[in-house]
């Protein structure tokens, strides 16, 4: 049989779930909430079929919510050992003063309570999912915490090694602000190069615009200083929980300017070990300037 994870994500309403959910698709894998327990067997079976590669880690967001379903939880994971699946239990928790103020502030029905009386309703709760945390591999409780920290605590739990895909977009004013840009950076101030007869018709990839452009000591002072400030930030953002990051260089109409800068960047950001993706917009646009 191939190799293939299972992790059933489960525990408290309002402790977490849904995020660990998330941190766990940002890993790599395939997740799928609320799948009624019955169903498990038959999902497993269906993951198995597709080819080798496509899905090799499965999480699964399995609670309360459920209602009568969710009673079968426990046999349906026996079920999944017994077909020969590894497979394991993340359970998140939280006290009641913690799960009290989550749902007054989200204005969510305790799903044990539709018509008030939250502390009854995770009480409740409390009591039936008790045989499932006794099972439970992992067991996280997250009172008190943010969501950084519930990120954290998932990617130290696969042991993985957190990093920033970094988007670098070179792009022309000209043509519009980048809309997804999460750091922008005007490069205008830099002599053009489209202004020198023999640069017109080459691109920031032309080693003679490159030079041109990184001849002047304004630039060269420019771009170590805006390594200097990523070098900053960076742990910054991966410290907020931040996954990804898309910083943008304009220059005019994006051909020359922002592409040797976006260049430039992106080699320092791989040899910082970041996982880049170099991109530039407009660099084959038809007016240049």
């Amino acid at each position: 049989m191939r190799d293939l994870r299972f992790t059933i994500v489960t525990g408290l309403s309002g402790a977490g779930k849904t995020l660990a959910l998330r941190a766990l698709e940002d890993l790599g894998y395939f997740c799928v909430d609320n799948l009624p327990p019955r169903l498990l067997s038959k999902f497993a079976e269906l993951v198995t079929q597709q080819p080798t590669g496509v899905i090799d880690r499965v999480a699964l967001g399995m609670d309360i919510r459920g209602g009568e379903f969710f009673e079968g939880l426990v046999e349906a994971v026996e079920e999944l050992g017994t077909m020969g699946f590894p497979h394991r239990i993340l359970f998140l928790e939280a006290d009641d003063e913690t799960l009290v103020r989550r749902f007054k502030e989200t204005r969510r029905l305790h799903p044990l309570a539709p018509h008030g009386g939250i502390l009854e309703g995770i009480a409740e709760e409390r009591a039936r999912l008790q045989p499932l945390r006794e099972l439970a591999t992992h067991v996280l409780d997250t009172s008190g915490w943010t969501l950084q920290n519930l990120r954290q605590e998932v990617f130290a739990m696969e042991g993985a090694e957190r990093r920033l895909i970094i988007s670098v977009l070179s792009f022309g004013f000209k043509h519009g602000l980048p809309v997804d840009a999460d750091l922008v950076f005007d490069l205008r101030f830099l002599p053009n190069p489209n202004n020198v007869a023999s640069l017109q018709a080459h691109d920031g990839n032309y080693p003679g615009v490159a030079d041109y452009v990184l001849a002047r000591p304004v630039a060269r002072k420019f771009l170590r200083r805006l390594m200097s400030l990523l070098d900053f930030l960076l742990p910054h953002f991966l410290q907020e929980g931040r996954t990804q990051l898309t910083i943008a260089l304009g220059c005019t109409g994006g051909r020359h300017r922002s592409v040797v800068f976006a260049n430039r960047v992106a080699a320092w950001l791989k040899r910082q070990r970041h996982g880049v993706i170099l991109q530039h917009r407009d660099i084959h646009r038809e007016d240049p300037a």
